[in-house]
């Protein structure tokens, strides 16, 4: 059986920098600024990380701990923020240099939990990515979405190199729009239903998110070559989770899996938990024990709308070394 009823800890873990630690971060990032003058985050986060050990010391014993202890969810408030250009309308107008100064201080804070990478198939390659709403993607099934809510979702989850960590640094968020989640542990699932999740008899595809990338699209192909997996793993004791409903399904015939995910995201959505992100604040969710999404809202295309920069973290990179042919932070 496993025990993921287990008493809680706090739902979300957090820290409140202080002016003098808020400044320090701040000076900290101007100097790596001042003596290295790149823009792409994939080339400076090669170089943060003599940087990271300056961090100020509460934000490292912080996070230190939040990564022993396998902490669900994280909040780190109060970070720097300059004057910043309206919210772009897309992902291809941010890569036009919008917000460098704020990547490089979401790489920065994120190094202590993990490495970062990104996808060759999302947003050009990037590493680090906008989540803004986009005009005619309303209704989609990607973060770009607005009107309708994005679904509960284990980021990357039909991956096996999905990151331990998403973080998101947010940069603007007027309308105090909820970003939504539920933790594993606080399911108390029963002991039949936590059985079936835990047979491989479910089969995890990629999302809309990604679009072009070899891996992919091989899975798009052939659907029955992803193979067959459990929606919760681990140990028995402090076990996880993958799960999407909109991107997770079973094979012709299974109407036992089939109802369990049902159930599963049944009370999923009854469970959900939700945190309104301030400007300055850095959330950090693990991707192994959380499963995140957003409610909706409605986009004005103003240049005032939510913004958030999104880092993904593993905190073994040679996990994803190890699965290609070439030595890159970007999976393909």
């Amino acid at each position: 059986m496993i025990t993921s009823s287990a008493v809680a800890a706090p739902t979300v873990r957090r820290l409140q920098l202080t002016e003098v630690e808020r400044d320090a971060l701040g000076r900290l990032v101007d100097a790596f600024t001042a003596t290295d003058r790149t823009a792409d985050p994939l080339s400076f986060a090669e170089r943060l990380p003599a940087y990271a050990v300056r961090l100020p010391e509460r934000m490292r014993e912080f996070l230190g701990q939040v990564r022993a202890d396998e902490a669900p969810v994280s909040v780190i408030s109060g970070l720097p923020l300059q004057a910043l250009p309206p919210t772009p309308l897309d992902w291809t107008a941010a890569a036009a240099g919008v917000g460098r100064r704020e990547e490089l201080l979401l790489v920065l804070c994120g190094l202590p939990l993990g490495e970062p990478f990104g996808w060759a198939a999302q947003q050009g390659g990037r590493l680090v990515h906008d989540v803004c709403p986009s005009p005619t993607m309303e209704q989609s099934l990607t973060s770009a979405c607005s009107a309708s809510p994005l679904s509960l979702h284990t980021e990357d989850g039909f991956h096996p190199c999905r990151g331990d960590y998403v973080a998101l640094l947010c940069l603007r968020n007027p309308d105090a729009v909820r970003t939504t989640f539920v933790r594993l542990g606080s399911l108390g699932l029963p002991d039949k239903l936590q059985k079936i999740l835990q047979d491989s008899r479910f089969r995890f595809l990629p999302d809309d998110a990604h679009v072009g990338g070899a891996c992919a699209e091989r899975l798009r192909a052939d659907p029955d070559g992803t193979g067959l997996g459990p929606i919760i793993f681990g140990p028995r004791e402090h076990p996880y989770l993958r799960f999407d409903a909109d991107f997770t399904a079973v094979s012709d015939g299974d109407d036992e899996a089939a109802a369990a995910m049902a159930d599963l995201d049944e009370r999923l959505s009854a469970a959900t938990e939700s945190i309104a992100l301030a400007p300055g604040d850095l959330l950090f969710i693990d991707n192994y024990q959380v499963v995140h999404g957003r409610a909706s809202f409605r986009a004005r295309y103003d240049g005032t709308d939510r913004w958030l920069k999104r880092l993904n973290l593993i905190r073994d990179l040679r996990r994803i070394y190890a699965t290609a042919d070439t030595r890159s932070r970007i999976i393909r």
